[in-house]
């Protein structure tokens, strides 16, 4: 146990590396050849009832599953430096293994009850994981995680019962035979989606997560728990075109999206500024995908899995050099004492921006030129350009507070770059934001999308991320300079920072009325009038009825004397 209590970082570091390279492998025979392979394996054979596993391998499933494998390896192996010396470690290493080994089951699962193996592995490992400090902030953070993903548990299960009206759970057959009369089936799976992926109204626990340690956010928001919802839509896309539900599916995730770039702006934790910079880029793949473009939210996917996994492990670094600092008012400077991870984080950010030539720009450039010039409502259009600005807007805020502006740390303080593995890590990964949007699209799109679009639109997004940037750097250096006018708006501060109140609206405020009056209904009822009238107040006149009966049992003269003389009193009475 201590030799894999050393070593485990490194063994996770070679298996996992192995298998991601094989996964990428299949990857590329399948999209050469076309073809996909579906593997049956049937478990009980019991009269004419059998239990069959199926797994299906083609390119979607083995890339996704390669870019899962990869970004973990480069995780499990930080991980061996950042939770050094922490006494529960071992446990920690077999939770992350657990959590990867979920997400990869659901992603080879073509069948809806296999696929709820892993969905449900995925919420409880999270919950574990979320809750592993072992504090209020850590439980109260868990709990808002499990109980908001148990809702898309439900709405999985409700879609296992319905799709059995097609004689069998594996949907990945039966996408274009859902028509109009299984709207309610998509419906389920559209709910299911929208808590895993944390869609508006579900998108308090997203930040709440980041509870548990930089490591597993680093996991957790880049390529698993939170891509499942936006992995089940993209293999039930077929089934959702043409259908009704791609308009409340759109409107939803832009408003997601603005709704997450905008809290962004007003945040200074360091991990929930990623955090919400996560429900963002989430809310640009279920949109996407909502206006029928299955192949470009896949795209982003694994783009947006290979930067956002970087800028976590490079947060996790500052963190955990700063002295487990999370507040980005109390860094600055940071471009000094740790200049690799600085370039890295830049790096990751200006990929997240959609820099040209990095990997976001490969994936969200075309994703908003496509959805530029696809039919959207004005709205949606509205919402996309906001979102794109305010993204910009706060990576650029985020690097004026901890790298570049004035030093804010204790002067007792010694911040550098000791820590090899993890810098080892930051390589990798930095290497992939470089070059993997253009290799995935060379890979996936061998024929490029065909965009008409006048030169306005065409530079809208470059634009748009301009502006972006220079309002998020000078209004962030006026903010420092004014901060007492900047309070006077701070109701209006207060709602766009909260997430326009959701994690209130998620937590005490619904389950307040049920509290109360369950406390009440349990003071003046349970412990009250029904102890009184029930087992308590049964149990006192019974003992006390005993005592009488027991006194006139006794052999007392007194006793008999007084009983005969009431007897004779009664006598008298009843024969006057």
């Amino acid at each position: 146990m201590m030799l894999w209590g050393v070593y485990s970082h490194l063994v996770s570091l070679v298996m996992l590396g192995f298998m991601a390279f094989v996964s990428v492998g299949l990857s590329l025979v399948s999209l050469n050849s076309g073809l996909s392979y579906v593997i049956e394996w049937e478990l009980i054979s019991l009269n004419s009832s059998s239990i069959v596993v199926t797994l299906i391998y083609d390119w979607v499933s083995s890339l996704f599953l390669g870019a899962v494998l990869f970004i973990s390896c480069m995780v499990m192996y930080y991980s061996g430096d950042y939770m050094y010396g922490d006494k529960s470690y071992n446990r920690f290493m077999y939770l992350v293994f657990a959590f990867v080994l979920s997400m990869g089951a659901l992603i080879i699962s073509p069948n809806l009850i296999s696929v709820l193996l892993g969905w449900d592995g995925l919420g409880l490992i999270s919950y574990v994981l979320v809750i592993y400090y072992q504090n209020e902030k850590s439980a109260n953070a868990g709990m808002l995680t499990v109980m908001s993903n148990r809702v898309g548990d439900v709405g999985i299960l409700l879609s296992i019962s319905l799709l059995f009206a097609l004689g069998g759970w594996n949907f990945i057959f039966f996408g274009e035979h859902l028509g109009e009369d299984f709207l309610l089936l998509k419906v389920f799976v559209c709910v299911a989606a929208m808590t895993k992926s944390a869609q508006i109204p579900f998108s308090a626990w997203l930040p709440a997560a980041m509870a548990a340690p930089t490591p597993v956010s680093a996991l957790v928001h880049s390529s698993t728990l939170v891509t499942a919802g936006v992995y089940i839509l993209i293999r039930f896309s077929s089934a959702l075109e043409g259908s009704s539900i791609q308009a409340f599916l759109l409107i939803i995730s832009c408003l997601t999206m603005f709704m997450a770039g905008l809290g962004a702006n007003f945040e200074f934790d360091l991990k929930k500024i990623i955090a919400l910079s996560t429900l963002s880029q989430l809310g640009v793949m279920m949109s996407i995908l909502a206006l029928g473009f299955a192949d470009l939210a896949f795209f982003h996917l694994l783009t947006h899995a290979l930067f956002k996994a970087l800028l976590f492990m490079c947060a996790g670094m500052i963190i955990h050099s700063v002295k487990e600092y999370q507040d980005i008012r109390n860094m600055g400077s940071l471009v000094m004492c740790m200049p690799f991870t600085s370039v890295c984080m830049n790096l990751a950010n200006l990929a997240l921006c959609g820099m040209p030539f990095l990997a976001g720009f490969y994936s969200k450039d075309l994703i908003l030129e496509v959805a530029f010039m696809s039919e959207v409502n004005f709205l949606s259009f509205l919402l996309y350009t906001l979102a794109t600005g305010l993204t910009v807007c706060y990576s650029f805020r985020l690097v004026f507070y901890s790298l570049s502006s004035m030093p804010n740390m204790s002067s007792m303080m010694f911040v550098s770059e000791s820590h090899k593995m993890m810098l080892m890590g930051i390589l990798a990964l930095s290497i992939g934001a470089v070059v993997g949007g253009s290799s995935l699209a060379w890979i996936v799109f061998p024929e490029s999308y065909m965009i008409c679009l006048s030169g306005l639109f065409k530079a809208m997004a470059l634009l748009v991320s301009g502006v972006g940037a220079l309002f998020g750097y000078i209004i962030n250096m006026v903010s420092v300079s004014y901060s007492p006018k900047v309070l006077s708006f701070y109701p209006y501060i207060f709602f766009m920072g909260s997430m326009w109140f959701m994690p209130i609206l998620s937590t005490l405020s619904p389950s307040y009325l049920s509290l109360y009056f369950g406390g009440l209904f349990s003071k003046v009822g349970d412990k009250g009038w029904s102890e009184y009238f029930g087992g308590e107040g049964s149990f006192y006149s019974l003992v006390s009825g005993s005592s009488y009966l027991q006194i006139s049992q006794e052999n007392m003269i007194v006793t008999y004397m007084k009983s005969f003389f009431v007897w004779i009193i009664i006598v008298f009475f009843i024969f006057m």
